[in-house]
């Protein structure tokens, strides 16, 4: 297999135990800790862009997925319990305290910012300020999906599909099915990507296993998920700390209604604003990306 490179110089890796199993992660820099969570179909090397400038003011920690990139698999049952974004958010609370860190900030980019608002609102006391990339709320997905948007993530019903249908089309040409995915999302193709992180990429998709750990995601985000939304929005529960959504503007949120609308239904402090890209804020635009997330978490 190709040599991967390491995007990440001078970080330090880590294999956690956690709920989930055991975790990769890894870690550098200096100042208060910020939880960075990848989405699919990445792993935590979709920041390597970005991490550089945000590593002089924050201890930056960047975990895969349950499922993806280095992580373990976890075994999933009729209710994909493990791949629950409620289940993994529990799971990085506890990287994160494993690590030392008991309150810190989030960026979450697709999954990893479905991750990042379930945490926020499950442990409030965890998640000192919150950034989304590229996403709406699951619930506000399903609810708005027309014959539009099921255009634009058709995968969501796609990978959502009962086992083993999606796994056993995708395993037939599996690296096709990632670069036709991360070429379709962005208005440059894959040109934007580089050259090395593409590499991971493929390597930790090119695993059945671990395109199953991608369909079980799916899975629960159809089900399960949107019952937890569901619970919480009828109940009135907030995300109560600062939150920034980012959306590219020619991304999936931007799709269909008003992205920063939609946020402000579901938190008591939210701003948010697009930025002139597809769906890979940190891999498109590196430098408006990290400019418009250091300057909310910098800011007192």
């Amino acid at each position: 297999m190709k040599e991967l490179a390491d995007l990440f110089p001078g970080f330090e890796s880590h294999w956690i135990d956690t709920s989930a199993g055991k975790l990769f992660a890894r870690s550098g820099g200096e100042g208060p800790p910020l939880l960075m969570i990848h989405g699919f179909p990445q792993t935590h090397v979709e920041y390597h862009t970005i991490a550089p400038a945000l590593s002089k003011k924050f201890k930056l920690i960047l975990p895969d997925l349950p499922g993806y990139g280095w992580s373990e698999v976890p075994k999933s049952d009729a209710s994909h319990a493990p791949y629950t974004k409620r289940a993994m958010a529990k799971a990085f609370v506890e990287l994160m305290e494993k690590l030392g860190h008991v309150q810190f900030g989030v960026i979450g980019h697709d999954r990893g910012g479905r991750v990042g608002y379930r945490m926020a609102l499950d442990h409030p006391g965890s998640v000192s300020k919150l950034s989304v990339l590229d996403i709406i709320p699951t619930l506000d997905m399903w609810k708005g999906m027309d014959a539009r948007r099921a255009m634009v993530v058709y995968h969501w019903p796609f990978l959502a599909q009962r086992e083993p249908l999606p796994e056993m089309l995708i395993s037939k040409a599996p690296i096709e099915y990632l670069e036709w995915t991360l070429g379709s999302w962005s208005p440059d193709g894959l040109a934007k990507f580089d050259p090395r992180a593409l590499d991971h990429y493929r390597a930790f998709f090119n695993d059945p296993l671990r395109i199953h750990a991608c369909c079980e995601d799916y899975r629960a985000g159809q089900s399960t998920d949107v019952k937890f939304d569901e619970e919480d929005f009828k109940a009135g529960k907030k995300i109560t700390c600062p939150t920034l959504a980012l959306w590219g503007t020619r991304g999936i949120p931007n799709s269909g209604g008003d992205p920063l609308a939609i946020w402000k239904q579901w938190g008591t402090k939210i701003e948010g604003r697009a930025i002139d890209c597809g769906h890979f804020l940190p891999e498109e635009k590196p430098r408006e990306t990290e400019q418009a997330l250091l300057e909310f978490f910098t800011r007192a």
